[in-house]
């Protein structure tokens, strides 16, 4: 990252020590947000507030972010989104979305990935068509809303590690299939070395 490691507080520590616990290492993006704990907590609870309740599967949340990440040439959250919507779906239907390749997928991850390609590119170019397109998939109005909300908030976390040069943790990419592994050519290259 393009930022020194941030001073090591109680804070920092219980966001390393979380990660650890969850992944056997500190992530490289958590290194960046340790920055501001209280920032990146907030941004966990507005993430986590979208999801509560609402009738977006795990799944559709994978697409919209694996989607999001594709868009915008992330491979940070291309590759640990790709992994998650691999073990939710299969690696073939994750590497679809990561490529842009939806041709052999269902309906509604065909429209899911689409509308978060768009709302990336040119929140101006979306239209009517396209939110008719998710009412046919069976989203409801809150359920598009909560999916473009979710996207926003996805681009907004993502900008932030692409910008300060979070690169994707040498674990991670070891760790997807190799589907996912070969379609995320865009975005920083992993770290060379393990993280810590």
């Amino acid at each position: 990252m393009f930022l020194d490691e941030p001073p090591y507080d109680d804070q920092v520590r219980a966001l390393y020590d979380a990660d650890r616990e969850s992944d056997g290492y500190v992530n490289n993006l958590t290194r960046v947000w340790a920055w501001r704990p209280d920032v990146e907590q907030a941004a966990t609870q507005a993430r986590a507030t979208v999801a509560r309740d609402s009738a977006l599967t795990d799944a559709d949340r994978a697409v919209l972010v694996a989607a999001t990440a594709a868009a915008r040439g992330d491979s940070y959250c291309s590759l640990a989104w790709g992994r998650r919507l691999a073990s939710l779906t299969d690696p073939a239907t994750a590497a679809g979305v990561l490529s842009g390749d939806t041709d052999g997928l269902d309906p509604r991850t065909r429209a899911l990935a689409a509308w978060a390609s768009v709302v990336v590119r040119d929140p101006n170019a979306t239209s009517g068509d396209d939110v008719a397109g998710l009412r046919a998939v069976g989203l409801g109005d809150r359920e598009i809303f909560e999916a473009t909300a979710f996207v926003a908030l996805r681009l907004a976390f993502s900008t932030v590690n692409d910008a300060l040069g979070a690169r994707p943790d040498r674990q991670l990419a070891d760790g997807v299939p190799a589907e996912v592994a070969a379609v995320v050519t865009y975005g920083r290259q992993a770290a060379d070395e393990p993280s810590a």
